[in-house]
């Protein structure tokens, strides 16, 4: 019976790699100060507030200061979406 013939394949040559440069977008500059600064006014909201047995920072809010604080937060959240 005949052999069948072998065919060779072509070495594998990776392509040329593209050199990339990873540059800011200067436009989005005060998303990560900003998100950053509502993450701990939020918690500093919150601390305060069990800190000071609801003294502070608003008393006539009563227990809503932990719903202002969370809403600092989901604010920071919020810009964080903007962020690239």
């Amino acid at each position: 019976m005949p052999k069948s013939r072998i065919r060779k394949k072509d070495d594998f040559t990776p392509p040329p790699a593209k050199t990339t440069s990873l540059k800011m977008n200067p436009g989005r500059g005060w998303v990560a100060p900003l998100m950053l600064a509502m993450f701990l006014i939020g918690l500093a909201w919150i601390i305060l507030f069990y800190v000071s047995e609801g003294d502070l920072p608003i008393k006539a809010m009563g227990n809503w200061n932990i719903v202002c604080g969370f809403g600092f937060i989901a604010v920071g959240f919020g810009v964080s979406t903007q962020w690239k």
